[in-house]
């Protein structure tokens, strides 16, 4: 094998050697190279075109139960063999962490190339020039602008990336992942003077041939940008609140969040008490799902060498599972749940890949008539969530809601509730977009107080 593919093994065989050649009795290496195309336009000119290529090398080495990370940004044998030496001498100084270790070799995943393959993440297609982004993002700014009531263009982009990332230990780990990203983006403004409003649309896949029309995006930032036109704010109170899709993630994501490893094992989650119980109301099933062909968080093993499985995160409404690494699995008595994910910069440490929620039988038009009265929000802006107690309040904007009908757009309130009672009131809706690495329905949520 040759080629940049070949150049990252290399460098990771080289850095792991060094390591243990230094003194470590056990390593892990991740090296991470990206080369990224973006073209910007705005007011029917070019704005900005960036290519970037960049290399980012982390080492983990282990001295007994204690560890070290340290990174590094170039591949030369000098600059490897001074990064392995820092990291032993880190290590020899670090306190003791009886939950550190690398993966058994028998653990290991096994048939992971053919997994890899399966999973469909690079585009065989070639990398485009800077011309073919900038048509994009000219027919996204065009679409916007011809949306009666737009005035500007903020700024209309198209993006591809691709990334490689290797993967090799001591144990015996060698993978590498290869996988591309396409994106069309545009932000368009309303209105005039203090009455201006500001809305996006953004589209993001794999493969080019999966993204929608640039034309599409650019129409469908204008038309958000018009609808919230006359704006103001709305009775406050205690309300039904209606996520829209585009939101309605984040409040999965507060749950994601306390279901971490990390959070129930430093005692600091509001949910580290609620394992077989309600936390979503019953019927509502939540998988973690990294097999999922094109996804944009799929992965054929995790950042330990594990294999990649769909696991129940929620069933019937019951949390069924914490999301672990191996620290945090030895850490709570258990074992992993092979969700390790890892940077550069420090070592695994549990995370999700893509997200799938059972869905309801009505679109949003449909949970807007069963709410009747209330708040639809489909902008969230800052947040204050305490992790311990699940208390939630975020600012928020989106549309007033009377007789079922969406009356007029609102801004500058807030929402606040608490998560837990939250989400076991949630009704969903049947809109998720699947393109997402969080595919999360809109949802209709009692137990929320707006305030301006």
């Amino acid at each position: 094998m040759s080629g940049p593919e070949a150049a990252d093994r290399a460098t990771a065989e080289a850095l792991l050697d060094a390591a243990l050649a230094a003194g470590a009795h056990a390593a892990d290496v991740l090296v991470a190279a990206s080369t990224a195309l973006e073209v910007g336009v705005a007011e029917r000119a070019l704005e900005d075109a960036e290519r970037s290529e960049s290399v980012d090398i982390g080492l983990r080495v282990l001295i007994g139960q204690r560890q070290a990370c340290v990174s590094a940004s170039e591949r030369s044998a000098d600059v490897l063999a001074e990064t392995a030496a820092r990291a032993v001498a880190v290590a020899r100084e670090a306190p003791d962490d009886p939950h550190c270790g690398l993966a058994e070799p028998d653990a290991l995943a096994r048939d992971a190339e053919a997994a890899e393959r399966a999973l469909d993440l690079a585009d065989a297609a070639a990398s485009p020039d800077p011309a073919a982004l900038e048509a994009l993002a000219r027919e996204a700014e065009d679409a916007a602008l011809a949306i009666e009531g737009v005035g500007q263009v903020e700024q209309a982009r198209a993006s591809w990336s691709t990334d490689r990332v290797t993967l090799a230990a001591s144990n015996g780990l060698r993978h590498q992942t290869a996988r591309t990203t396409w994106a069309i983006s545009a932000s368009a403004i309303a209105g005039e003077g203090l009455g201006r409003e500001r809305d996006y649309a953004v589209e993001i896949r794999r493969h080019r041939s999966d993204l929608p029309a640039a034309s599409v995006i650019g129409q469908r930032a204008g038309e958000r940008a018009v609808a919230a036109l006359g704006a103001r704010r709305p009775p406050t109170g205690p309300v039904p609140v209606l996520y829209d899709e585009r939101v309605a993630a984040s409040l999965i994501g507060h749950l994601l969040s306390a279901i971490n490893g990390q959070s129930v094992a430093r005692g600091s989650s509001w949910a580290a008490d609620l394992m077989d119980q309600a936390v979503l109301p019953a019927g509502i099933d939540v998988f973690d799902d990294p097999t999922i062909a094109r996804g944009r968080a799929s992965r054929a093993i995790d950042a330990e060498g594990l294999a990649a499985r769909r696991r129940p995160l929620v069933e019937q409404g019951r949390l069924v599972s914490w999301v672990l690494d191996l620290a945090t699995g030895r850490q709570l008595g258990l074992g992993t749940t092979g969700n390790a994910r890892r940077g550069t910069g420090g070592p695994p440490r549990p995370g999700t890949s893509n997200i799938r929620m059972t869905l309801g039988d009505r679109d949003r038009a449909g949970l807007i008539r069963e709410m009747g009265r209330g708040l639809l929000v489909t902008g969230l802006i800052g947040s204050s969530i305490n992790p311990t107690t699940g208390a939630y309040s975020r600012g928020a904007n989106g549309f007033w809601v009377e007789g079922g009908e969406i009356t007029h757009p609102v801004n500058e309130i807030t929402i606040a509730g608490n998560l837990q009672q939250m989400l076991t009131t949630v009704t969903a809706g049947n809109d998720a977009d699947l393109s997402k690495g969080m595919a999360v329905p809109s949802l209709l949520v009692e137990g929320l107080t707006v305030g301006a």
